[in-house]
């Protein structure tokens, strides 16, 4: 199997951005990347059993939030899974993406123990 490709990819993959960046990017019809993804190099993404770790690691207590989910199949070889924390593979995105091709957009509110995820996001 080569490098960055995983045996049976998740069904959707998860970007959790601030919401005024989500709706300036869908204004633009395009999505460069948060201030992390641009200095990366590449757009960051989670995959559901991910998000929450990500969420606690890299948005604590940050309210205004979205939770964008993405079809990997539609990405093509611009997306790769590469390690990172504790070696587990992590989805990357080697291009800007279109807010055109978010499956479904919601709200990730704050809670007083975090972020409320969806409970179908494992």
């Amino acid at each position: 199997m080569p490098s960055g490709m995983l045996l049976s990819p998740p069904s959707l993959i998860y970007k959790i951005c601030p919401e005024a960046l989500w709706r300036e990017a869908e204004r633009a019809s395009v999505f460069a990347g948060a201030p992390i993804d641009l200095a990366d190099g590449y757009i960051h993404f989670s995959t559901g059993a991910q998000a929450r770790e990500t969420a606690a690691r890299h948005f604590a207590g940050q309210a205004g939030l979205l939770l964008i989910a993405v079809d990997p199949t539609r990405l093509g070889d611009r997306l790769r899974y590469e390690p990172s924390r504790g070696g587990a593979l992590f989805p990357h995105l080697y291009a800007m993406l279109d807010p055109k091709q978010a499956r479904w957009i919601a709200p990730l509110p704050l809670g007083a123990a975090g972020h409320l995820f969806p409970e179908d996001i494992r």
